[in-house]
């Protein structure tokens, strides 16, 4: 495992999925964010299923950092229950890897060990 994971989230416009991804890189939660427009999405809703267009939001973080950004996620997002899944990178290009470990926040429980 390379300690690092990606965040699968789906956004209602591309101002939220803006505000989104600019916040979770501006605190450090996360080291990059990619916006998707054009997302055609089909889900259970209200006992219905809905058809929307949304914004997928893809984000690379470490994963001791992904349950904090969830938790962000979940507080500026719009819909009463956001997609946000968490996604482990088994391999990758190691040096894009010490990238995203570089330009994220030391979490507490590892700088007590560092």
């Amino acid at each position: 495992m390379t300690g690092c994971s990606t965040l699968y989230i789906t956004a209602s416009s591309v101002d939220e999925a803006e505000l989104i991804g600019r916040t979770l890189v501006a605190e450090r939660l996360v080291a990059c964010a990619n916006l998707v427009p054009g997302v055609r999405s089909f889900y259970q809703w209200d006992g219905k299923v809905q058809d929307g267009e949304e914004v997928l939001v893809l984000c690379k973080t470490r994963t001791d950092l992904a349950e904090g950004a969830i938790a962000r996620v979940k507080a500026l997002h719009s819909y009463d229950c956001p997609c946000i899944v968490a996604l482990p990178i088994e391999t990758g290009n190691p040096d894009y890897l010490d990238w995203i470990k570089s330009e994220t926040q030391i979490s507490e429980d590892t700088s007590a060990t560092s």
